[in-house]
């Protein structure tokens, strides 16, 4: 077993009911291995769902992703012969990812957002799945994730082909902080390479695993950051013999601002301010205030904890959601194919005032400039007035130019073009790209 659970000491069990953003974040940081709901009722739950799949599939019905293509190819029916064969090519086919490659902490946080995700049992995955992610996590064997190339809300795609890769035994992983092939880093740890039955690779793949996961580990970082500005605030507070009576809770307990509250609550417990020492011991300056930069933290930090405090009391919003396209519903024997495009709330994208320079005046988006003409349905290509068939418009040359190349193009607009974009040649709508907003809500770029 690696170094990383060789320290863990506490457990986080992953099964139907909901993950906390810090039971992730201590699996994550490896202060805590995982283990599967033991309960026979669970094991029955995951049972069910890839049996369904399979009593379909050996009725040669007709599944999306499993007995036909993919997007634009859900039309093309997959010979029987193949469909085994094509979990494997969709995993290969993602591997293009290009970037810095992800550190553990972060790899560890996607792979344990994605299990808590297939957990829930909608995924028609095996066992033998779940237990091959965990087997990951406690022994900290970690994916190289390549951290550009997801679509957003369309898909953390070709990030999350890397977490299957690593489990069929292909491309790169660490081990203690030591990269190694994935076959060798499966054989050192004991465990042998998954066979991928039909669906499962869309299962894995198809999520939003990779910024919900960065976004946790932004969420607790952001805690504490606010707390340790907090406590610097008192420590200026002190050395310049400021007020304390302006951080009396008095004052706060009459705003409806919880985290202005707590923000002074901590600068108050820092300084071992209480009303009752207010007379004894003064410390006042002369002006009997301090700055505005000092006495006023509360209600900048604050502004963190009030989100916080949102999100940790809406555990819907920030648990792990059914993954895929397609899920199979258990309960009652049924398989149902539908959108998966959600915006996350969590991370929202810096205005372009906070990255350092002025907005520029709106525009037309460039994701208008062509409709793609299999979807368009006799709408002109480019504008209110019909295009000879080719000509392209000055906003479409536009836009090609922002997408070149992937990732980098995106990265040089405002945050509000910069996050949200369509996908698929245009086909899809106007998608998040959150998982550009979650890297750069931990201070990463690429």
């Amino acid at each position: 077993m690696g170094e990383g659970s060789a320290r863990a000491r506490t457990v986080v069990t992953l099964g139907p009911a909901s993950a906390t953003i810090e039971a992730l974040v201590a699996i994550a940081q490896g202060r805590a291995q995982v283990a599967l709901d033991p309960r026979p009722e669970f094991r029955a739950l995951i049972d069910r769902g890839a049996d369904h799949l399979q009593r379909r599939l050996d009725a040669g019905e007709t599944i999306y992703g499993v007995t036909t293509g993919f997007g634009d190819s859900c039309v093309t029916a997959i010979p029987p012969e193949h469909i085994a064969e094509l979990p494997h090519n969709l995993v290969r086919f993602h591997g293009c990812g290009t970037g810095r490659i992800f550190d553990e902490e972060e790899a560890a946080a996607i792979v344990a957002v994605r299990l808590a995700a297939l957990c829930r049992g909608w995924s028609a995955v095996r066992w033998e799945l779940l237990e091959g992610l965990a087997g990951l996590l406690n022994h900290r064997l970690l994916p190289a994730i390549p951290a550009e190339g997801s679509v957003g809300a369309s898909g953390d795609l070709t990030p999350l082909s890397y977490v299957a890769a690593l489990l069929i035994g292909e491309r790169e992983c660490t081990l203690a902080g030591e990269a190694m092939d994935a076959a060798a880093g499966l054989a050192r740890i004991g465990q042998a390479p998954l066979r991928l039955r039909p669906k499962e690779s869309l299962a894995l793949m198809n999520g939003t695993s990779v910024m919900t996961g960065l976004g946790c580990l932004a969420f607790v970082r952001a805690r504490r950051l606010a707390r340790l500005a907090a406590a610097i605030t008192a420590m200026a507070s002190d050395v310049t013999r400021g007020n304390r009576a302006h951080f009396d809770d008095r004052i706060f307990a009459a705003k409806p601002h919880p985290g202005q509250r707590a923000a002074a609550r901590w600068i108050r417990e820092d300084l071992e301010f209480t009303p009752a020492a207010r007379s004894g011991r003064a410390r006042t300056s002369p002006a009997s205030r301090i700055a505005t930069s000092i006495r006023c933290a509360p209600h900048v930090i604050g502004v963190v904890l009030d989100a916080h405090c949102r999100w940790s009391a809406r555990p819907s919003r920030s648990r792990p959601r059914a993954p895929t396209t397609t899920r199979s519903w258990t309960q009652t024997p049924a398989t149902s194919s539908g959108g998966l495009l959600r915006r996350p709330r969590l991370l929202r994208p810096r205005r372009p005032q906070e990255r350092g320079r002025q907005p520029r005046r709106p525009r037309r988006s460039p994701n208008r400039a062509r409709l793609h003409p299999a979807f368009s349905n006799g709408l002109p290509a480019g504008g209110p007035s019909p295009r000879p068939r080719g000509q392209r418009t000055t906003a479409s040359r536009r836009a090609d130019r922002r997408l070149r190349p992937r990732g980098r193009g995106l990265e040089a607009h405002d945050a509000g073009e910069r996050l949200q974009r369509s996908t698929e040649c245009h086909n899809q709508d106007k998608v998040s790209m959150g998982a550009i907003a979650a890297r750069e809500s931990l201070g990463s770029s690429s």
